[in-house]
């Protein structure tokens, strides 16, 4: 194998990229072909056709680079990201090169791995990512803003009075309302803003952040800080590796303030209607009692995977009568001291709520509905995340990450979940002995499937799953449920468990029921599915692009998927605003 850095690896990714654009120049599929592996994969991010899109196998993806509507020109290696490489990717060792390349309406950045030996490199994964457009108006999205003549002009209005008047809107609509003022819309709000489109986040949160700030008191992301960046600015080095629910909170307010982000708090969406002649919404918003009307060309749906609390009909429940809380109305455990609580899921929050409340004083017994993916949250969690602890720029990681296409995702998680399985096997068998229903995933891909499938079905363990093993915390199957009684559970075999407090952890409607209410059904069939995966598996569904319905789109993910693919929406929504899509 090659070393690492060699003179040969750089030679290597300098003729294929010379090879690919001689072939895409002289628009031959059979050359283009001859430079893919037969199991290569493309994955296209609104570059060829203002979609992400995968295709898989040479000759599809000689057909599409030929067929696609705006070629790559000016192919060369990319001079502000690492150099050619050669590293070990889902098992395989390849040259991993970055390059650049314009097309007739931008320009952007790629990503293709190298296979094979000698003078004989084939890819096996090409990416291909548009940036920035070719349009007098359009800016990176890491441009400084041009300078301001008020900043001389003593006797006229200063920057305070001047971002009132933007974030008042008393004298335009915006260009784009974003519907939910977290991660989501923060992100691709900065995105948007550094390109010039005026856009404008509604909340019904009284104070920016209040989606984190006011659920539960010991709340703490899951996954580590180097990976949770959001976009242009990113957190201090200073800062914990998990970071706190009120910490991330209060950023979210200095994160609106330092970007000058338009941000309406109090605010609820009520719905709206798409003029397909105006090219144009007509939404309503109440504002603090105050029915407003605007015409934004672009809705953003910034809620998150799912919206809606999922209340389910539990039959059983009809006898209780004592409070019945979702867990999203939950907040300290505090409250409960020496009271006894049912939890109903078996998920990350109701892990959470089952562990705030034991540790507070209180008695759980968790009822579990279905086999849940356990994890330790270290090392286990955050093995599909070391390569953001390999000394690489966050930028550079993201489009490692990008340039990896899902089926081969599917493969290097099935890897993950094995190892994770092998890490924690003791704490396992201990579930296991309690009774604990586990699974791998779907079709043995752990967690992150289950998230993008789902969003749900998976606990992070950060000490709840010790406490069920250790039995401080109990746990029941559904089924085992006959009755609910006035202060107590009764089960099928004669036992009762007394509960004070019952909490539904049972997720989240899907992001179609949040559509039908806001903007009818029509729309909703038009749209189809939201999340999950795409026939064949390949993209999500209607997830970071245009969708079938004019001028509404769908944010969600993680903070490192908002981080990611709030670039390429934001890129759709500026092409829109010029004309050229």
């Amino acid at each position: 194998m090659l070393e690492r850095n060699s003179a040969q690896v750089h030679a290597a990714a300098i003729q294929w990229l010379s090879q690919l654009q001689s072939a895409i120049a002289a628009g031959r599929e059979d050359a283009i072909a001859s430079l893919f592996v037969t199991d290569a994969w493309w994955r296209d991010i609104v570059c060829a056709s203002w979609h992400i899109a995968t295709v898989g196998e040479r000759a599809a993806i000689a057909a599409a680079i030929v067929a696609a509507d705006s070629q790559l020109r000016e192919i060369a290696l990319a001079e502000d990201h690492p150099a050619p490489a050669m590293v070990q990717r889902a098992g395989r060792n390849c040259i991993e090169l970055f390059f650049t390349f314009t097309t007739a309406h931008g320009s952007g950045t790629g990503v293709a791995r190298l296979i094979g030996a000698d003078d004989t490199w084939r890819c096996w994964t090409l990416m291909t990512a548009l940036d920035t457009l070719h349009q007098p108006q359009a800016e990176s999205a890491e441009s400084p803003p041009a300078p301001k003549s008020h900043s001389r002009d003593f006797r006229g209005p200063n920057w305070k009075d001047l971002r009132d008047q933007a974030l008042a809107y008393t004298d335009r609509d915006p260009a784009v309302i974003e519907v939910g003022g977290g991660k989501e819309g923060l992100a691709i709000a900065a995105r948007l803003t550094a390109l010039g489109v005026d856009t404008l986040i509604v909340d019904r949160e009284s104070r920016i952040g209040d989606n984190w700030r006011l659920r539960y008191h010991a709340l703490t992301l899951h996954n580590q800080t180097q990976v949770n960046h959001l976009p242009l600015m990113p957190f201090p080095k200073s800062w914990p590796l998990y970071i706190p629910k009120d910490k991330l909170a209060n950023w979210f307010e200095a994160y609106v303030e330092a970007l000058e982000l338009n941000f309406w708090t109090d605010t609820d969406f009520t719905g709206g209607t798409y003029d397909e002649a105006a090219g144009h919404w007509t939404v309503t918003l109440n504002r603090r009692g105050e029915t407003i009307t605007m015409r934004p060309r672009h809705v953003v749906m910034a809620t998150g995977v799912s919206g809606i609390p999922n209340i389910p009909d539990i039959p059983a429940l009809k006898g209780f009568e004592g409070p019945v809380l979702h867990s999203s109305q939950y907040t300290d455990g505090d409250d409960w001291t020496g009271k006894s609580a049912i939890i109903f899921g078996s998920g990350n929050s109701a892990h959470d709520i089952a562990q705030d409340l034991t540790s507070a004083g209180g008695h759980v017994t968790m009822v579990q509905r279905s086999p849940t993916l356990v994890v330790n949250i270290e090392p286990s969690a955050q093995l599909p995340y070391i390569i953001y602890s390999d000394g690489l720029s966050t930028e550079d990681c993201d489009l490692i990450a990008q340039a990896t296409p899902f089926p081969i995702v599917r493969e290097m998680h099935r890897a993950y979940t094995r190892q994770s399985e092998a890490l924690d096997k003791d704490l396992l068998d201990g579930l296991r002995a309690k009774g604990f229903r586990l699974t791998s995933g779907i079709d043995g891909t752990g967690w992150q499937f289950l998230y993008l499938t789902r969003g749900g079905g998976y606990y992070f363990n950060v000490g709840a799953s010790d406490m069920i093993a250790e039995g401080r915390i109990d746990l029941i199957q559904h089924n085992e449920i006959e009755a609910f009684e006035p202060g107590a559970a009764k089960l099928t075999d004669g036992r009762t468990i007394p509960a004070d407090l019952v909490v539904l952890s049972t997720g989240y409607m899907p992001q179609e029921y949040v559509v039908e209410r806001l903007f009818g059904p029509d729309v909703a069939g038009r749209v189809g599915a939201i999340w999950g995966f795409e026939q064949g598996g390949l993209e999500l569904r209607n997830m970071f692009c245009r969708t079938p319905q004019p001028g509404l789109y769908f944010i969600a993910g993680s903070l490192a998927q908002c981080r990611v693919y709030s670039k390429p929406l934001a890129v759709q929504i500026k092409a829109a605003e010029l004309g050229i899509i």
